[in-house]
């Protein structure tokens, strides 16, 4: 059995095949989180990646919508050949990375020209796209589809199939819609079926993607529950999704959800990516990932750095640049003896326990703000 991804290093996740890495997950026993973002867009902290912010957040898996292989994008990142976009992302978070791809019928998908939302070559779902994805280091394809692109269940069947062939035995492939993306006939209950779970898992998918009870209408607990007891049956994983853009819902509503999702019986719980365009909510991320799994994987996972423990290389780091190996050593030589004043001498002054969670609440209401603090831990490496 795989070390659980709860507690792989970045170290842990380079050993890792396809098999440990499903291994690793189904381990974390429903706590393990997916952070959905978008590369094209202006990031929210500007020249932070929002893979990065969201990494930052606590998020185990990071997957990446609208990345175009044969063209790719991530605004802020530092340049790098077009090969290497998704090996320095993964330098840089030490993260599991996955992308979205689409199988879209075209005539739909016309519908977006001129919009965010436009097709382009490099994400459908083919098996050229696919393993050209695998040669770039992507550990995890998603078959789905944006709204209005016209992805039928159907289309998925077919699209898993071929990059089953292609590259199954190189990528975990997840399959299912948060939405009806753009077929009417597929929408609210219908958008996932026990049938359609059956025909995506003898297709080749490793993990089934479902709507998060209460965010399509008709998708309730019990609902995902069948299907969840379905799919592990058949010996795959389940994962919900929030692609409804309640990632910019209030964090109450998130923590609902959260929980919704795993007393449904969710391996991998996603957070969308149109909070705000380009990325859930960020202090939304926070609040679900502390709903599944409690502050202390939260934390911990945020505060591993992702070239793995600091040992004695902190000096040799050490360092204003925040790309590379020097990150944490960064936050911890910097930042921490300032988060530690505000535990220490905050308590001694009334101002707050000495508890991370409570501190951190403090820094925000009172000190920095939500974009200025959040800006430190992922230009840190937190």
């Amino acid at each position: 059995m795989a070390k659980r991804l709860l507690d792989c290093t970045a170290s842990d996740l380079v050993s890792f095949g396809k098999k440990e890495l499903l291994e690793s997950m189904a381990g974390c026993e429903g706590r393990v989180m997916v952070s959905e973002t978008i590369g094209i867009t202006q990031p929210l902290l500007n020249d932070v990646t929002n893979a990065e912010y969201a990494a930052a957040l606590g998020a185990d898996v990071l997957l990446l919508n609208m990345f175009d292989v044969q063209k790719p994008v991530i605004q802020a990142l530092p340049k790098v050949l077009p090969e290497n976009t998704i090996r320095e992302l993964k330098r840089l978070t030490g993260r599991v990375i996955g992308i979205n791809l689409e199988p879209v019928d075209p005539r739909l998908a016309a519908s977006n020209d001129g919009t965010l939302w436009q097709m382009s070559d490099g994400r459908l779902a083919t098996a050229e796209n696919a393993v050209r994805a695998a040669d770039m280091g992507v550990d995890m394809i998603l078959l789905t589809g944006n709204p209005g692109n016209g992805v039928a269940n159907a289309a998925i069947v077919d699209a898993l199939r071929k990059i089953k062939a292609a590259a199954g035995d190189r990528v975990i492939l997840a399959a299912g819609k948060m939405h009806g993306a753009g077929v009417l006939s597929q929408s609210g209950a219908s958008v996932m079926t026990q049938d359609d779970a059956k025909e995506f898992i003898d297709a080749g998918a490793d993990i089934v993607l479902v709507p998060a009870p209460g965010t399509v209408p008709g998708i309730t607990v019990e609902a995902v529950h069948d299907l969840a007891g379905y799919v592990h049956k058949r010996g795959a994983l389940l994962m919900t999704a929030i692609g409804t853009s309640q990632e910019g819902a209030d964090p109450g509503t998130i923590r609902q959800i959260a929980l919704w999702c795993k007393m449904a019986g969710a391996d991998l719980h996603h957070i969308g990516d149109t909070g705000v365009p380009g990325m859930a909510l960020p202090q939304n991320i926070l609040a679900y990932s502390i709903a599944i799994r409690g502050e202390r994987h939260t934390y911990h996972r945020m505060a591993l750095s992702s070239t793995d423990k600091l040992n004695k290389k902190c000096p040799d780091h050490l360092g204003f640049d925040r790309r590379g190996p020097g990150t944490t050593c960064f936050w911890m030589c910097f930042w921490y003896p300032w988060y530690n004043l505000l535990l220490t001498g905050g308590e001694k002054c009334g101002i707050v326990k000495a508890q991370p969670s409570i501190s951190l609440n403090v820094s925000l209401a009172k000190y920095r703000g939500v974009v200025f603090i959040f800006s430190s831990f992922a230009a840190a490496g937190l």
